[in-house]
């Protein structure tokens, strides 16, 4: 079982590669973060970057959101693929946001997770990097580094946070998330760099 000291090792070694790791995605307020994040599912960072300008010019908050044309929604974010399903996720959660919230993005995992087609890792994404409340997102760059650097052993999302948060301090909960994140997608991909990782001597698959 890895220890909290070794855990905040290969956290400071894997910082060297990312040191000021922080989501990928643009935005300006936390609906637009909550939007972006909703978008980006099956997407990249960098392909939602691209349509969200045109999408917030159209809808800025959840009320112009919960109003929209599903058509023009769906044409709005055509390029994330799934669009259909995406645009219906965009139009309930906003719809919902205003019923149950008025409009503004709760501070809460509770509260946010209750929203149509809000899970905990969009909960945590934007409670972290919009509203100043520690999460720990878990996605699939993390559980597959978490898993290789021994940080955890199994690939049940919601098991996967709760024993990571157990090995950070709540402080850097979303900073170590954003740090396996960007590590998977520049380094320990499906197929690793293990030569270039500086964790490589922490890490137990390295060895192998």
């Amino acid at each position: 079982m890895t220890t909290p000291a070794k855990a905040r090792a290969i956290l400071k070694a894997l910082t060297r590669h990312h040191p000021n790791a922080d989501t990928e995605l643009h935005y300006r307020t936390p609906f637009e973060l909550l939007v972006a994040t909703i978008l980006a599912a099956q997407s990249t960072d960098v392909g939602i970057n691209k349509l969200t300008p045109a999408l917030f010019a159209r809808f800025p908050d959840a009320r112009a959101m919960a109003r929209a044309d599903s058509a023009e929604l769906e044409t709005l974010v055509h390029a994330s693929g799934f669009f259909r399903q995406k645009a219906r996720a965009l139009l309930t959660m906003s719809q919902a946001l205003v019923e149950q919230f008025g409009g503004e993005v709760p501070a809460d995992i509770d509260a946010l997770t209750t929203l149509p087609g809000v899970g905990r890792k969009t909960a945590n994404v934007v409670l972290g990097h919009a509203l100043g409340v520690p999460g720990f997102p878990v996605d699939r760059h993390v559980l597959r580094v978490a898993n290789r650097l021994g940080l955890v052993q199994g690939d049940d999302p919601v098991r996967v946070e709760h024993a990571l948060c157990a090995l950070f301090p709540k402080k850097d909960w979303t900073r170590a998330s954003d740090t396996l994140i960007l590590h998977g997608r520049r380094i320990c991909k499906p197929k690793p760099q293990c030569r270039l990782c500086h964790a490589r001597t922490l890490c137990p698959s390295a060895a192998e």
